[in-house]
Parts: C-alpha cells; sequence; structure tokens
C-alpha cells in the first residue's frame, strides 16, 4: 500500500509538471502569434530542443541507466542477473526528472514503460529502507518478488488499470511467475490507481472517479455481426504493423550503434542526437507547416481523446465543422479530406516514433503505439461510416457505426503486435471503462499476437539482444532440430576444479582464474567424481584463516642477521623489522609471479585483497648491501619455507560443501535444459557423465546455443551452432561401459 500511494503520487506529480511545461510551450507559441512565421517556427522548434538536450544531459551525467525504456533490464534483474546501479536512489532522482522533460517536450515517446522501472526503484529503495525495521525485508527473495509489484504499479498508476498493470507484469517481467505474487501486486496497483484517481479530484480537476479515457458509446448494440470480419482484419494488419515497427526500430538502433562505433560527430555526444532529431519532429509537427496535415499542435493525450470521440467526423469525406475551441478542429483542413489527415498522421507518427525511442533518454513506447492503433483504428473506422452512412438495420432498427470504437480496437491491437502481450485488452477496457467492445478488441488482440509473434520477437526482446543482456531466450517447441542438441554440444568443458587433495596454491590460482561464484569439488583428478561445490567466499575465508594463523607464530625459521621487509602495502614502499632467532616469519609467504600479478587484478571485487595474504617479502637488495649480512643462505630458507606453505593441504573441515549442486547430465535436451534453467532460475549448472564432472554450462552458453551466435564479420549462425561434432555410432562409447569401467576402478 506505501508502494502504490508512492508511485501514485510521482504519476499524478509528473502529468502536473508535464501540463505546465506543454501550456508554456503553447502559450509562448500563441503570444508570437502576431510575429512573422520564422519567428513562431523558431519558438515551437526551441522549446522543444531546450527540454531535449536538458533531459539528455541530465539524464546521462547523473545516471546512466536512466536511459531507455528500463522494461528490459528489470527483466534481466528479475531473472537473477545483478544490474549494477539500476535500483539507486540516484537512477530514480536522473529517471523522474528526465522523463518529465521529455514529455514536456511533446516528442512521442510515453511514460508507461520507464514507469516500470521506476516501480521497481522504489520497491528496491522502500525494501532498503523497510530493512531497518524488519529483517524479512533484507531476503533476496522477497525483494524480487516486491521488484515485480513494483512492475505491476507502475503500468496501473499510468493508466489507472490495476488488473492490467498485474497481469502486464505476469507476461512482460516473468518468464514464471509465483502465484503469491499476484494478490501483491493487485492490491498495491489497486491503491496506486485509486491514489492517481483520487489526487486529480482533490486538486479539482475532475468532478469524481472515472476511467482515464472514459467513453460513451452506446449499451445497447454496441457492434454488429457484420463488422467481425473487419475486426479481424485489423487484427491481421496490426500484427503486420507491429512487427514492422519492432524490425524499424532494430535497424535504427544498430545505425546508431554503428555510428557510435565509427566515432561519428553526430552520435559522439548525447546533445547532438538528441537535439538534431528534436528540431527533426519539431518541424514536421509545426502547426502552420507540414503539422496541418497531420494535427500537429495536439498532444498524444488529446489526439487519443479525439480518436476515443463517440462522434463521426466525415460527411461523405467531409470533416463535420466544430468549434474552434474543440480539438477535433484540429484534424480539418481545407485542401485535404479527413482520410488523407489521418493516413499522414499514421505513418509519420509510425517513424517518428520508431526514431525517438532510440534516442538516449527515459522514452517508452506503450503510448505512442497507442495513439497509432488508435490513429489507424479510427481511418477504418471513418471508412465504415462512409461506406454504410446509414449504418445497420436490425430489428427495424437502424444503428450507426461508431469510428471511436474501431480507434479503441486498433490502439489494443497495434500495442498487442509491438510488446506481444494480452494484457492490453485489459488495459483498454479499463482506459475507456467501457466493456461492451471487450469481443472485437480480444479478438484483434489475439490475431495480432499470433502474426507479430510468427515474424518478429517483441520491443522488449529487441532491446535485450541488441543490449546484449544476459536473459534467457524462448525456446520454439516447433523447432525439431532443437531435439537434437545437447548439453555436451555447448557446455564449457575447460572447469576449474578443486579435490580434496588441494594445496593453498591450487585454491590461489583458481582464485585469480575468473569470477568464480561456486567451485566443484572432485575426489580426485583420475575419477573427476563431482562430490559437492565451495562458494568462492568459502575459500577466501580459508585464506584469511590460513593467513592468521602464519601470523600467529605457527612457523619460525632461523635468521642470523638483521633483515630489511618489503611490504606489499599501496601505503608505503618499504619497511623494516628485526628478526630475532626466536621470532617467528610473519608471512613472508611468496609473492606471486607477474602472471599471477595480473590475475589478482580480477578478484580484488570479492572483498579480500590477495596483498595482505602475501603481506610482506624481504628486500633482497636491501640485504644484499647490509654489511652485516654475509651469505644467502636466509633468503634460501625463506624461499624455501614460502615454498613448503603454499604446498600445504588444504583442511576443508570448516568449509560448507554443499554435496547438491545443481548438475545436468551430458545427453540432456535442450529444451530439458531451458526449462530447468527458467524454473529454477539458474545461472550455472554443472554437466557430469556417470558421476564424473565432464563441464559446466552457464546461462550465456544457453543463450548461444538457442540464438545462435554473431561472428565479426556479421553473418548470423543457424542456432544449431557450427561446432557441434558428428555423433556417430562409432565415436561414441555406451554409458554403460563407462559405468562398469568407473566401477572397476574404484575397486582397484
Amino acid at each position: 500500500m506505501i508502494l502504490g500511494f508512492i508511485l501514485g503520487t510521482i504519476s499524478f506529480l509528473m502529468d502536473i509538471f508535464v501540463d505546465l511545461f506543454t501550456d508554456a510551450h503553447r502559450w509562448i507559441y500563441y503570444s508570437v502569434a502576431d510575429y512573422h512565421v520564422v519567428v513562431q517556427y523558431l519558438v515551437w522548434v526551441s522549446y522543444s530542443m531546450i527540454l531535449m538536450c536538458f533531459a539528455a544531459g541530465f539524464a546521462n551525467i547523473v545516471s546512466p541507466q536512466a536511459v531507455g525504456s528500463g522494461i528490459p533490464e528489470m527483466k534481466t534483474a528479475l531473472r537473477g542477473v545483478v544490474m549494477q546501479e539500476y535500483l539507486t536512489f540516484r537512477t530514480l532522482v536522473s529517471k523522474v526528472i528526465s522523463l518529465t522533460c521529455v514529455l514536456g517536450s511533446e516528442l512521442p515517446v510515453g511514460k508507461e514503460g520507464p514507469f516500470v522501472h521506476i516501480g521497481s526503484l522504489c520497491a528496491s529503495l522502500l525494501c532498503k529502507f523497510m530493512a531497518l525495521f524488519s529483517n524479512i525485508y533484507k531476503n533476496e527473495a522477497r525483494n524480487k518478488e516486491l521488484l515485480t509489484v513494483g512492475c505491476a504499479v507502475g503500468i496501473g498508476c499510468c493508466f489507472a488499470s490495476p488488473i492490467g498493470g498485474a497481469l502486464f507484469s505476469i507476461e512482460v517481467t516473468a518468464m514464471y511467475y509465483l502465484p503469491r505474487n499476484y494478490w501483491r501486486a493487485f492490491l498495491s496497483a489497486t491503491f496506486g490507481a485509486i491514489i492517481f484517481r483520487l489526487l486529480p479530484v482533490w486538486h479539482r480537476e475532475e468532478e469524481t472517479l472515472m476511467a482515464l479515457y472514459a467513453t460513451k458509446y452506446r449499451l445497447d448494440f454496441p457492434f454488429d455481426l457484420q463488422e467481425l470480419p473487419v475486426f479481424v482484419a485489423m487484427g491481421i494488419v496490426c500484427g503486420l504493423g507491429g512487427a514492422f515497427f519492432v524490425f524499424l526500430y532494430g535497424k535504427i538502433t544498430l545505425f546508431v550503434k554503428e555510428k557510435k562505433a565509427s566515432n561519428s560527430l553526430l552520435m559522439r555526444n548525447c546533445f547532438y542526437y538528441s537535439a538534431l532529431t528534436s528540431v527533426l519532429i519539431s518541424t514536421l509537427t509545426f502547426p502552420p507547416g507540414f503539422g496541418q496535415f497531420m494535427a500537429g499542435k495536439l498532444t498524444q493525450r488529446y489526439s487519443l481523446i479525439s480518436f476515443f470521440d463517440d462522434r463521426t467526423w466525415s460527411n461523405h469525406s467531409i470533416v463535420k465543422d466544430f468549434d474552434d475551441n474543440d480539438h477535433l478542429a484540429a484534424w480539418k483542413h481545407p485542401y485535404a479530406n479527413v482520410f488523407v489527415v489521418l493516413f499522414v498522421f499514421v505513418i509519420m507518427k509510425f517513424w517518428m516514433s520508431a526514431l525517438s525511442i532510440t534516442l538516449p533518454i527515459p522514452c517508452g513506447s506503450f503510448v505512442p503505439i497507442f495513439v497509432i492503433g488508435a490513429g489507424f483504428g479510427r481511418l477504418i473506422g471513418e471508412g465504415m461510416a462512409t461506406l454504410f452512412p446509414e449504418g445497420f438495420n436490425t430489428d427495424g432498427h437502424i444503428y450507426p457505426i461508431v469510428p471511436g470504437a474501431y480507434a479503441v480496437v486498433g490502439a489494443a491491437a497495434l500495442t498487442a503486435g509491438v510488446t506481444h502481450t494480452m494484457s492490453t485488452a485489459v488495459i483498454m477496457m479499463e482506459l475507456t471503462g467501457h466493456l461492451s467492445y471487450s469481443l472485437p478488441i480480444l479478438i484483434s488482440v489475439i490475431l495480432s499476437n499470433m502474426v507479430s509473434q510468427s515474424l518478429q520477437p517483441s520491443i522488449y526482446d529487441t532491446v535485450i539482444r541488441i543490449k546484449r543482456l544476459p536473459y534467457l531466450p524462448l525456446l520454439r517447441w516447433g523447432q525439431r532440430e532443437n531435439s537434437k542438441i545437447h548439453v555436451e554440444d555447448f557446455m564449457n568443458r575447460d572447469v576449474r576444479f578443486i579435490t580434496f587433495n588441494s594445496t593453498y596454491r591450487d585454491v590461489f590460482k583458481i582464485l585469480c582464474s575468473g569470477n568464480l561464484k561456486t567451485v566443484p569439488m572432485v575426489k580426485s583428478t583420475e575419477s573427476m567424481l563431482l562430490l559437492g561445490s565451495i562458494e568462492r567466499a568459502q575459500l577466501l575465508a580459508l585464506l584469511i584463516e590460513r593467513t592468521q594463523y602464519l601470523r600467529g607464530g605457527a612457523y619460525s625459521i632461523p635468521a642470523r642477521s638483521k633483515v630489511h621487509f618489503q611490504t606489499a602495502t599501496e601505503d608505503s614502499s618499504s619497511a623494516s623489522a628485526h628478526v630475532s632467532p626466536s621470532t617467528p616469519l610473519k608471512s613472508a609467504l611468496k609473492r606471486p609471479t607477474a602472471d599471477e600479478e595480473q590475475l589478482n587484478n580480477n578478484i580484488y571485487d570479492s572483498g579480500l585483497s590477495f596483498k595482505t595474504f602475501f603481506c610482506s617479502r624481504p628486500d633482497t637488495n636491501a640485504m644484499k648491501n647490509d654489511p652485516d649480512a654475509h651469505d644467502d643462505m636466509i633468503l634460501q630458507e625463506i624461499e624455501k619455507w614460502e615454498e613448503q606453505q603454499l604446498d600445504e593441504q588444504v583442511n576443508f573441515n570448516s568449509c560448507q560443501i554443499d554435496p547438491a549442486p545443481f548438475q545436468l547430465v551430458d545427453r540432456t535436451t535442450l529444451h530439458k535444459t531451458h526449462s530447468m534453467f527458467s524454473v529454477l532460475n539458474l545461472d550455472y549448472a554443472f554437466v557430469t557423465s556417470v558421476g564424473r564432472l565432464v563441464g559446466v554450462v552457464s546461462l550465456n552458453e544457453l543463450c548461444k546455443a538457442i540464438t545462435g551466435s554473431m561472428p565479426p564479420d556479421g553473418v548470423s549462425l543457424s542456432p544449431i551452432l557450427s561446432g557441434f561434432r558428428e555423433r556417430g555410432s562409432a565415436g561414441w562409447r555406451p554409458e554403460v561401459c563407462e559405468l562398469h569401467k568407473l566401477l572397476d576402478h574404484q575397486d582397484c
């Protein structure tokens, strides 16, 4: 409830400031109406450009993680991947302020996608705050569940649709949803939607609680059966349009990344690209210019209100007369009929929206697609009203066609085609407060999803692929060749492991080999029987314990002279210490070689600097220059002692070993592997063959096996990787023989 209250308040305040920005834009524009048209153009363009540049600069300077929608990153975070700096207070401030300026500049972008990220940010920060009072909020699984709730509240507070918001969070942010999260998401989204709609009443902007875009369509006879084929055709066309929108967005994004890689002047700075795009779109929407053919002076909100209007605009292709204060008057042009104006609007907004969401700013694609789909539906509805001016005769009653209902269906269908969600149908019903057209909406949404999913991935999955986020893609069961792929074909065979006989030198090399979270433990290098796994923190604790043990004086060697020690700390370069014959040598372990020292840089993030482990080393140069040191015997003794300590066998009695780590057999199919990683939310799993450790498979290898790899030449490979070896009968030894060999070895 607290989360819903916070997000509802933020959404309302953001709308207030956006309205202030747009009203100021109109006031400045109309205040120079008596001047030359060039002055009007400069005012119209410069206002949007200033807000856009401020938003781009603020987002990229304060927190670059605020750029974009945020839904793809939330999908990846809920998958279990740690997204650095994506859930901080700094990102929240950057996202809210820059998004408000972007919406105030009237760029064709929406706030719904970024508000999902804002909801997750508020949920994460609220968990950290509540952890001060209750330990249950320190649980990582509990925090992930609340992140899912935040995604639901983000949609619920934008459209005042709690049911659609909860369903949207299920479809978009999670591959497998926990049922216990549904009532939490629904409760929080409902409370946030109430606050979001109650504040305008308290602010005296509205009279009572009602739908955000309330409609007044008739209830006695909403549609005729003869209109159903038109709704079916709209669903198919919207599916094709949604797939083409995703394709166009991907092409523009890859072109922009290419220009950034080539260090182009336009893409070198975030201000150049944002300013140029803002000037281009503002020029095309300039009301006295080309904007008069596409109602350029209307904002996205008023465009939706006009599309959902229950009146018919055309009378034999001529727009009816409306009051000058009515926003419907913007769609009337003296030299073009209503079909030309709507067609130009749909085409221009289509590529403008695809271009705008590629900018380095907080932006969403939900509302622009809503507006484009509503414009397309209005175009079809006006065409039907022109073809059937008298409407349909049913039981002696004449029922005219309502073009606004076609706009509702078109908006839901096109949005479903872009996002691949069914919840857009529920969102549209809650948004308009009208359930009479639920059947046409559901039909068009289902068909749009079927067509779009067969052609392109969703807009969010496309962003994940372009950004190369570690998210597990969906696996299509219809591909027969995937059933022939096994784990052994794409697993990593170079596995770092430890045994019961491992030494401290072996542990150190394994920790230096990479940022391994868990290290497998086998019985011996000959048998390779997997016994369990040890976390990285446990191995680091063993080294710390060993260091403290050595510093306590467990080992000592005779020293015949004064020895100068050179510490390995960063604060001091050298220090001296006097060692008496009875004084034990304190941690004079051998300093790592050049290769090992280079590997040390990869493990500092674990919390233990290995410079504290190899804390001191005798300064050999100082000893050679020391007149009291007559020979090098002490150096040889120290080096011999260091080698002995590194070659000591590790005692794992105080270490917590997981005896049952996640593991797969080498003949596990790709489908089963995908299901296990998805349901159990795994990041990796060990691969065994009759109990022997043969490899490890991580999320990265699994993604490559599903989607294929992209070589440097840019030629996309097939999902079956080229490195898969042939499975001839002569090249395989039966698993039974392997098992007998293993048993024979154990008996010996």
